[in-house]
């Protein structure tokens, strides 16, 4: 038995650098296991109804992460959950520290290659990306794979479709 409760019991948290699929891999796993599915994201963004761009426009990045450490935070105590975390969210030592010991964190790998040809169908909606050069993301990129090396599985999703991912990450825990 693990700390905080059995494996069976503990919410998932789905990290991964912007547009790697975090959603739409969660909404399926969510499906096939049965379990309640929460965007981070999308719950900020309906509180305030506003996009995040709008959010971080109107009210500043630090507002954002305030708020999204308060919501993972509480989220981290509920159980049987599968929740997607925001691209950044995993920066604040605080959220990482409290999704590792409540939850298991699953690593949403994608290669810089793959992830480039997601640009542009992202970018619109991810302020850390406005304005920056090609060598900027990529050493953006570069820098949170650093961060999310803290975590309990990992799943490189190159090439693979949704299904393949969700069976191979559900495989990995053992939890069908």
């Amino acid at each position: 038995m693990l700390q905080n409760g059995s494996v069976k019991e503990k919410s998932i948290f789905l990290i991964g650098f912007m547009g790697v699929g975090k959603t739409t891999i969660g909404k399926e796993l969510a499906k096939k296991l049965q379990r309640e599915f929460v965007d981070v994201d999308h719950q900020i963004e309906e509180e305030y109804n506003m996009t995040i761009p709008e959010i971080f426009s109107h009210y500043g990045e630090a507002f954002f992460r305030k708020k999204e450490k308060e919501l993972i935070k509480a989220l981290s105590e509920q159980k049987e959950k599968v929740i997607s975390l925001g691209g950044g969210a995993f920066l604040q030592e605080d959220i990482r520290n409290a999704c590792l010991e409540n939850g298991i964190v699953i690593y949403i790998d994608m290669s810089f290659k793959a992830w480039k040809e997601r640009i542009p169908f992202i970018i619109d909606s991810r302020p850390v990306l406005q304005g920056k050069t090609d060598d900027e993301v990529k050493a953006l990129f570069n820098t949170r794979k650093e961060i999310y090396r803290n975590h309990h599985l990992k799943v490189t999703t190159d090439g693979n479709k949704v299904e393949e991912t969700v069976d191979a990450i559900i495989d990995s825990l053992d939890l069908a």
